[in-house]
């Protein structure tokens, strides 16, 4: 393969395309438009992995005959109290989830599932997992964050890169993995793949 390999991300995410864009990469954007409330695990980092796997597989099947490429599927999971949340319904219910997490601790698994078709269909895929320490919030901060909207859009119903991140008092792992996807977990799969990082620079860096 010549460098710069193609690299399509299968996600809507904006979070996970700035950060790609800032680590160098220029992907396109072709979205999976998978039903998610439809899958289920027992387990909340299963289901994240469970996730990105399919929106990868959706996409990659709709580039069939485009070799070569490179697809990224990722998706987010808020696991609290052992229960797998994404994005909220309503305001109501986003208030609820801050009122019972705030002062308290969750863990935000991110799937990875990368997806290489050239001269034959090659993936792998791996899950992020990093440990959320939420603030102490009043209901007069919950109400007035989640009446942004910003919560209502995001797994968990929180951003760490965002409006939300006064919020959060501290995590433990990659940061970048909150946000929506992990670059050395993804750096890792690659080389799996045989890819080198500097491969899916758009430009030189």
């Amino acid at each position: 393969m010549t460098a710069p390999l193609r690299v399509v991300l299968a996600s809507a995410s904006p979070a996970r395309l700035q950060i790609l864009r800032r680590a160098g990469i220029e992907p396109e954007v072709i979205v999976s438009h998978v039903d998610e409330d439809a899958v289920t695990a027992i387990r909340p980092v299963i289901l994240a992995a469970m996730l990105a796997e399919l929106k990868a597989q959706t996409v990659s099947q709709q580039l069939a005959g485009h070799e070569p490429v490179l697809v990224i599927g990722c998706d987010s999971v808020l696991e609290f109290e052992g229960a797998a949340y994404g994005k909220p319904a309503s305001a109501d219910e986003a208030i609820a989830r801050w009122q019972a997490m705030r002062g308290r601790t969750g863990v935000l698994h991110t799937g990875h599932h990368v997806i290489l078709r050239d001269r034959g269909v090659h993936q792998t895929t791996a899950t992020g997992s990093t440990l959320v320490r939420f603030a102490d919030l009043s209901d007069a901060e919950i109400r007035a964050y989640v009446a942004t909207g910003e919560p209502l859009v995001v797994a968990g119903a929180f951003t760490i890169d965002g409006l939300g991140g006064p919020f959060i008092a501290g995590v433990d792992g990659d940061p970048h993995n909150v946000v929506g996807l992990s670059l050395p977990l993804l750096r890792n799969l690659l080389i799996e793949l045989g890819i080198s990082w500097p491969q899916l620079w758009s430009t030189p860096n």
